[in-house]
């Protein structure tokens, strides 16, 4: 019963994501630039860049080849349902476009004999850290005969050793075991150099891939090279009983693949499923402050055989369990902001959770390290975290602790030497200090109202939703350190940057102006919940006389000025969606109708740019400008040029944060966490936020 349980949510969160009334939906489907398969962390991420899973080999987020291939045999014909090889087998015909839900993507294919599903499920449940930590994802396959005949069905899956080297030159081992009721391949580098590079647009060289499925008769598998399992599978040959022992050699040397067959027999109109897990252990996640940091998954002692065991005997119950969660997600989604803001959520989530890595301190703490993907490659940055904080919040306060976290025991250490934040804990997967701008060196380049600000920000809306400031106490030396910088500072800043550095330095900021208003304001908020009532007072009184006075030198007639000094431009005022979401009301009201009006005068065919200079914009801010809107048809209307954008964008790489408003053209970056940030919205819901975050 179970599985028809399972089913019937996965039913109606298909319903739930075309509309709310259960009529036919005007909204087009959402095209996804590309489609999450496998979502675990920054190494561990696998995408399709293409509206049909055969029509492209799936890929790493960098865009590397790790491919992942499937084939059906149907009464002794061979289609392929995943890759693009062999080229000779012909795709099974998909139908429509995959469907994309928070924890789970789901394709559909058919004929006129058989119907197939394959479902990537990735049990990212935000309240669930020890599930949510495992870097584990499900591929389900489902199959039924559509012609009242029974049908000779065998499955087939392979994945090719590219997952476990950065370049396919390098040179890979492999073994077959049996961990419990599961048949095992596993692969991994021949000489692991742990945590042994860092930066950018690289992919994992240390650690094991595990590739399993429940061991029985009808089960096969292999590690063999591909042309031998799957060029033989097409030829109508079985996997070899042994495995391939010419080894270690280039993962490109013939192509070594680890390689599953599944002989379902006779298949009628009753579903059929079978499912493999994938897994990754990597050993050691991080390196903070010059120490090695263990995924959380293994805090308690954990090997790889724990972590497949307990996938294997819960696959069911999370089956259940994300469905639910699916469902109720997209459900309030659609309440608050409509079809086309909840389907940018569900293919958001994912994308937010696979940039970040959870693993565990010296003192049990979980810790999160966010990626700056396709950026500079810089680990725990403050100005991403900030972004992509509204998914945590939202959805579990704790994560938001676990980002925090390893900025603050940083910031307090001696080597942070400067009177503001900082930015970044340096390059992944190293967190051994600043390495943007200055360093930890000097000021040159760095970003100290807004690293400030956000941290001050975030630190409030954590005590907002707990009801007290005991987590910000514990740092309450930094917090009062960067409120004073920030009472400095902060009003008129100097030229610097802010988070959006690739637009250059800029003096007299308005937009961070407001931030640095608003962390005031968050300041003696926190200061209100401690009991310090006459620091509350001062604070509290010193933020709204700034926001004054900035109603005065930002306003510019119908809208208010990119630069206190500079009449006749325009900004996005996203920052100040924090007045309304910690309860400050610092800024009149008439401020935000007034910017929101302008807004949709300016904005273009694909949305809002960021600003009078550039036509290009950042997607999280656009949700979060449209986030101010008092009504939901202003919100609506600046949403929707975002969800076209994802539609048409000629750029098939996972979402992208930065991109030109005329064309949908990528300007830069793609798979950041700081698309978390859409989630904004249902946060504003105080009913919303408080019943997800107190869950």
């Amino acid at each position: 019963m179970r599985g028809v349980r399972v089913c019937a949510a996965i039913l109606l969160v298909g319903v739930l994501a075309q509309n709310v009334s259960g009529e036919a939906s005007p909204v087009r489907a959402l095209r996804p630039p590309s489609v999450p398969l496998v979502a675990c962390d920054p190494y561990f991420s696998i995408w399709s860049p293409a509206d049909k899973l055969t029509d492209a080999m799936t890929c790493h987020w960098t865009g590397r080849t790790h491919y992942l291939g499937s084939l059906i045999r149907v009464d002794g014909k061979v289609y392929r349902l995943m890759g693009t090889l062999p080229k000779d087998v012909p795709a099974l015909p998909q139908s429509g476009l995959p469907l994309v839900l928070p924890t789970q993507t789901v394709y559909t294919f058919q004929n006129k004999e058989v119907e197939v599903t394959l479902t990537f499920l990735t049990p990212a449940l935000p309240k669930d850290l020890d599930v949510l930590a495992r870097p584990v994802t499900y591929l389900i396959w489902t199959v039924s005969s559509r012609d009242e005949k029974e049908h000779e069905v065998v499955l087939y899956y392979d994945n090719s050793a590219e997952l476990v080297v950065n370049t396919p030159d390098q040179q890979v081992v492999w073994e077959r075991l049996k961990v419990g009721p599961l048949a095992v391949l596993k692969m991994g580098m021949k000489d692991q150099a742990i945590l042994g590079r860092s930066g950018d647009n690289l992919r994992i060289e240390w650690g094991y891939l595990y590739v399993a499925a429940p061991e029985d008769k009808s089960t096969r598998c292999a590690i063999t090279s591909d042309k031998v399992a799957r060029e033989g599978f097409a030829a109508g040959k079985p996997l070899p009983a042994a495995d391939d022992t010419r080894m270690p050699r280039a993962a490109q040397d013939d192509w070594p693949v680890a390689a599953f067959t599944f002989d379902l027999g006779k298949v009628g109109g009753q579903p059929v499923s079978r499912h493999l897990i994938l897994a990754y252990d990597d050993l050691f996640s991080i390196e903070y402050l010059g120490v090695r940091q263990r995924p959380w998954w293994r805090r308690n002692g954990w090997e790889a055989a724990d972590l497949l065991k307990a996938s294997e005997a819960e696959r069911a119950l999370l089956q259940e369990r994300c469905a639910q969660f699916d469902a109720e997600l997209m459900k309030d989604l659609l309440a608050v902001g409509g079809e086309k803001y909840a389907r940018i959520c569900a293919l958001a989530y994912r994308q937010c959770q696979a940039a970040n890595k959870i693993t565990v301190d010296a003192k049990g703490r979980p810790m999160m390290f966010p990626k700056e993907n396709f950026s500079n490659g810089c680990i725990g940055t403050v100005d991403v975290i900030y972004p992509q904080a509204p998914q945590n919040l939202l959805l579990n306060p704790t994560l938001a602790k676990a980002t925090l976290t390893p900025v603050l025991e940083y910031a307090q250490t001696p080597r942070w030497k400067f009177p503001f934040a900082p930015h970044d804990l340096g390059r992944y997967p190293l967190a051994n200090g600043q390495v943007y701008g200055g360093g930890e060196t000097s000021e040159d380049r760095q970003m100290p109202v807004e690293e400030c600000g956000n941290m001050l920000l975030l630190m409030a809306a954590i005590a907002k939703i707990e009801g007290n400031a005991d987590y910000a106490a514990q740092y309450w030396p930094l917090m009062t350190k960067w409120a004073e910088y920030l009472r400095e500072k902060g009003f008129d800043p100097e030229n610097q940057l802010c988070t959006d550095d690739f637009a250059g330095h800029l003096a007299h900021n308005v937009n961070l102006s407001a931030k640095a208003i608003l962390a005031l304001g968050a300041y003696a908020m926190m200061c209100d919940l401690r009991g310090l009532k006459d620091e509350a007072a001062q604070y509290r009184k010193l933020a709204g006389e700034f926001a004054a006075k900035w109603c005065e030198m930002a306003d510019d007639g119908d809208h208010y000025r990119l630069a206190f000094d500079k009449p006749g431009t325009w900004s996005q005022k996203y920052n100040l969606v924090w007045d309304r979401l910690l309860g400050l009301h610092l800024f009149p009201a008439e401020v935000i109708r007034k910017e929101i009006a302008y807004y949709k005068k300016v904005q273009n065919r694909y949305g809002l740019p960021l600003d009078n200079r550039q036509t290009y914009t950042k997607l999280d801010w656009i949700l979060w400008t449209a986030t101010l809107a008092e009504s939901r048809s202003d919100f609506d209307a600046l949403v929707a040029p975002v969800y076209d954008f994802l539609n048409d964008t000629p750029d098939r790489v996972p979402m992208t944060d930065w991109y030109w408003t005329l064309d949908a053209k990528k300007r830069g970056f793609q798979a950041r966490s700081v698309v978390g940030g859409v989630f904004i919205k249902l946060m504003s819901d105080p009913a919303m936020w408080k019943k997800w975050a107190g869950k």
